[in-house]
C-alpha cells in the first residue's frame, strides 16, 4: 500500500506555480468581464428601443445598433418650428461641437430627435441643421410618432404637455456612454464648456483630460460684482450673438442700441414671435436674412432692460479696428472666413449675397469680387464653400491691389502653404478657413498685399 500524500499547502509542485497563477488571473478576468456585462446589461440592448429613425439625409438607422451602441452620445428633443428654447438648445450644442473639435463623429455623437415628425421631414431637418452649422457626428432624426414617444420616455426626456410651458417640452440633454453604462441628464442650455467637459472627459473616464496644474483658491482674483445684464447675455444670448466680433448665425449686436429705438428693442427681445406674427417689418427682415429665428427666451422685464444696458455698455468699449480699404463688404467677407475656420456653413450663403450686393455698388474693380461671390450659390458642403472662398479671397486681394490702397490697421493677409491659398482676417493668431479645426493655426501672415492673379 502506497503511503498517503499530504495535502497541505507545501504539497504543490513548484513547476506548477506559473500555470496555477495564469489560471487564477484568467478566472478573475472572466469574473470581472461577467460583472461588467451584468452591470451594463441594464442599460444595453435589452433596455434601449432599437426603433428605426431617419436622418436629415434620408438614411434609415436603428437607434441602438447604429446610433448608441459602444458610443459616447448626447441626445435632445427639438422641433424646428419651436419659438422658445429649441433654437437656444441647438445653438448651445453647436458651441459644444466646436469645443469637442475632431472628436465629433469619431467617438462622440450628437442626436437631435424631433417631436414633430409630421412637419419635420428630413429636408426640413437638413435645412435646420445647416443653419446651426451641424458637422460630422451630429444627426437630426425623425421617425414615427409612436417610436419617438417610446424613445423619449425610455430616455427620460419626455415631459407631459403643460399649459404653463409654452415650449411644449423641457430643454433636457441626455449624455451617456453605452459601453460603460454611464448616463446622466443635463439642462440643454447649460454653459457649453461644462457640457463639453462632461461629454469629453467624464464619459471617457478622463482619458482625454488635459493635464492642468493645481491652483490654490488663494490665488483666485476677487469675484466681480454680480451683473444681471452680463449674466443674462452670456446665458441666453451669447450662443448666437457677438458684440463686435462679427456675425455668425445672428446679427453682431455692436452699436444696435444706437441703430434701434430702445422701446422697439425692448418689445423685440421680450416677444420676438409676437412681433413677427404682427407683421413688424424689421422683425420679418431679420428673420429672412438670418434664417435662424430669434426665440422667445421668456425674459423678465428686468432681464430685458439689463441686457440692453449691457450691450450698450459693451458697444461703447474700445474695439480694435476691423475694417479695410476694399469697401464695406469686408464685414460680410470676414464673417464667411470665421465661419469656415470654425467648420461652419451657418450664414455663409447669406453673407456671400451681402458681399455681392456691396461689390456691385463699387467701380469696375469690384465687379470681380461680385462675380466671385456668386459662386457661393452652388455651395453644398464645406469643401465647395472653401473652394468658393479661395476664389473670393483672390478677387478681394486683386481688387485691393488694383486700387493701390493699403489695408487698414487690424486687417491682415494670411497664407496657407498647404492649401496654397491667401485670405484676409483680423486677430493675432492664424485662423485658417481652408482646414478649419484640423489645422486651424496652419499658415503665416504676409507683410503686404500679394498679387494672386
Amino acid at each position: 500500500m502506497r503511503p498517503a500524500i499530504p495535502l497541505g499547502p507545501r504539497s504543490l509542485d513548484p513547476s506548477m506555480a506559473p500555470i496555477v497563477a495564469c489560471c487564477l488571473v484568467a478566472a478573475l478576468w472572466l469574473l470581472a468581464s461577467v460583472r461588467v456585462s451584468t452591470d451594463n446589461s441594464r442599460w444595453g440592448a435589452n433596455y434601449f428601443p432599437n426603433v428605426t429613425l431617419t436622418t436629415q439625409e434620408g438614411r434609415s438607422v436603428r437607434f441602438y445598433d447604429d446610433l448608441i451602441k459602444g458610443k459616447i452620445v448626447a441626445i435632445n428633443l427639438i422641433y424646428t418650428s419651436c419659438q422658445y428654447n429649441c433654437p437656444l438648445e441647438t445653438a448651445r450644442l453647436a458651441q459644444v461641437q466646436k469645443l469637442l473639435g475632431d472628436r465629433m463623429g469619431k467617438d462622440v455623437f450628437f442626436y437631435s430627435i424631433t417631436i414633430d415628425p409630421q412637419h419635420d421631414t428630413p429636408a426640413v431637418l437638413k435645412a435646420y441643421a445647416e443653419q446651426f452649422g451641424a458637422g460630422p457626428g451630429w444627426l437630426f432624426l425623425t421617425g414615427t410618432e409612436a417610436d419617438i414617444d417610446l424613445l423619449s420616455r425610455k430616455l427620460g426626456l419626455y415631459s407631459p404637455p403643460k399649459p404653463s410651458n409654452k415650449d411644449g417640452h423641457t430643454p433636457s440633454l441626455l449624455v451617456g456612454n453605452e459601453a460603460t453604462g454611464q448616463w446622466t441628464r443635463n439642462v440643454a442650455t447649460s454653459q457649453p464648456s461644462s457640457l463639453a467637459r462632461m461629454i469629453g472627459t467624464w464619459l471617457n473616464s478622463w482619458q482625454n483630460a488635459a493635464a492642468t496644474p493645481i491652483k490654490s483658491y488663494a490665488d483666485a482674483p476677487p469675484a466681480a460684482p454680480f451683473d444681471l445684464g452680463a449674466y443674462t447675455y452670456a446665458k441666453r444670448c451669447g450662443a448666437c450673438h457677438t458684440i463686435g466680433r462679427g456675425e455668425s448665425i445672428a446679427p453682431d449686436l455692436l452699436g444696435v442700441t444706437d441703430r434701434r429705438d430702445r422701446a422697439w428693442l425692448t418689445r423685440f427681445i421680450a416677444s420676438p414671435n409676437q412681433m413677427r406674427a404682427a407683421g413688424d417689418s424689421t422683425a420679418l427682415a431679420l428673420r429672412a436674412k438670418y434664417q435662424v429665428q430669434m426665440p422667445n427666451l421668456s425674459l423678465s422685464d428686468d432681464e430685458v432692460a439689463a441686457v440692453i444696458d449691457y450691450v450698450a455698455k459693451q458697444s461703447r468699449a474700445p474695439a480694435p479696428a476691423a475694417t479695410a480699404a476694399v469697401g464695406p463688404l469686408l464685414t460680410a467677407y470676414l464673417a464667411i472666413q470665421r465661419g469656415l475656420a470654425a467648420d461652419s456653413l451657418a450664414g455663409v450663403k447669406a453673407r456671400a449675397i451681402d458681399v455681392a450686393s456691396e461689390a456691385t455698388r463699387g467701380g469696375t474693380v469690384q465687379q470681380l469680387v461680385a462675380a466671385a461671390a456668386k459662386a457661393f450659390e452652388r455651395v453644398t458642403d464645406l469643401a465647395s464653400a472653401r473652394a468658393a472662398f479661395g476664389t473670393l479671397s483672390d478677387a478681394m486681394l486683386t481688387a485691393a491691389k488694383r486700387a493701390g490702397r493699403p489695408l487698414d490697421a487690424g486687417v491682415k493677409v494670411a497664407y496657407c502653404p498647404m492649401a496654397r491659398k491667401y485670405w484676409l482676417q483680423t486677430g493675432e493668431t492664424i485662423d485658417n478657413p481652408y482646414y478649419g479645426a484640423t489645422m486651424r493655426t496652419c499658415g503665416r501672415f504676409e507683410a503686404g498685399i500679394p498679387s494672386p492673379e
